[in-house]
């Protein structure tokens, strides 16, 4: 079987593996460094551990299922019980990249840094800034597969979907903040945070700065 060779899955098969509990990571920032896989009993936690560090580093198709399953430690009927497609691990994978990377390492981070929405809002750029320091600095998977698989393939409109969940946090704290117009004001800020992360991946490491800065003059242009 042509490892990369199954892209066009089932609708059963795109939900498979959503059911597999996400990792929750020990140091905010620290978004790849999950436990050793041979250290789960779980075959399906050490398939989605391995999947996460692969994916997140080297994207989608140059990932292999039997590069997967090697790396697993599992036998190939393992992999597609838990996964009936690769597809479907690519699902679970983006799940996990949410709860993990949004949730605890970002905003988490961001409401913990700052004591007023405003100050959490501007803080998202200092996790960033830390971020973009580390030698595992990964950019974003959300807009890595929805580049690569494209807006019209599952995986592409998945990754849209994680984009739009991420713009709800922003707005819902731009909206605690009191700031107008807040759905405008989160599509603006997320500007802000995919431009720095791709200036970053360029290798301008003050961008996260830079981009605070202009989270400044936009906040106070959404000021009531």
């Amino acid at each position: 079987m042509d490892p990369n060779a199954d892209f066009s899955p089932s609708a059963a098969a795109l939900t498979a593996g959503a059911a597999v509990a996400p990792a929750h990571p020990t140091e905010p920032a620290n978004l790849t460094d999950l436990a050793n896989p041979a250290e789960h009993a779980n075959p399906a936690e050490r398939i989605l551990s391995v999947a996460y560090e692969l994916f997140s580093r080297r994207g989608i198709r140059d990932v292999g299922v039997n590069e997967l399953i090697e790396r697993s430690g599992v036998a190939k009927a393992t992999f597609y019980r838990h996964f009936p497609s690769k597809d479907s691990l690519v699902l679970a994978f983006l799940e996990r990249r949410d709860r993990q990377w949004t949730v605890d390492a970002i905003l988490t981070e961001a409401r913990r840094r700052g004591s007023t929405p405003v100050e959490q809002l501007l803080a998202i750029f200092d996790v960033f800034g830390d971020w973009f320091q580390r030698d595992d600095f990964e950019a974003c998977s959300f807009v890595n597969v929805l580049l690569e698989m494209g807006p019209a393939h599952p995986l592409g409109q998945a990754s849209i979907d994680y984009l739009a969940r991420i713009r709800g946090h922003i707005q819902a704290l731009a909206e605690e903040a009191g700031l107008v117009r807040a759905e405008e004001f989160a599509r603006s800020c997320q500007i802000l945070m995919k431009g720095s992360i791709i200036s970053a991946t360029e290798g301008d490491w003050l961008a996260a700065q830079r981009a605070q800065q202009m989270a400044v003059w936009l906040i106070e242009h959404h000021r009531a």
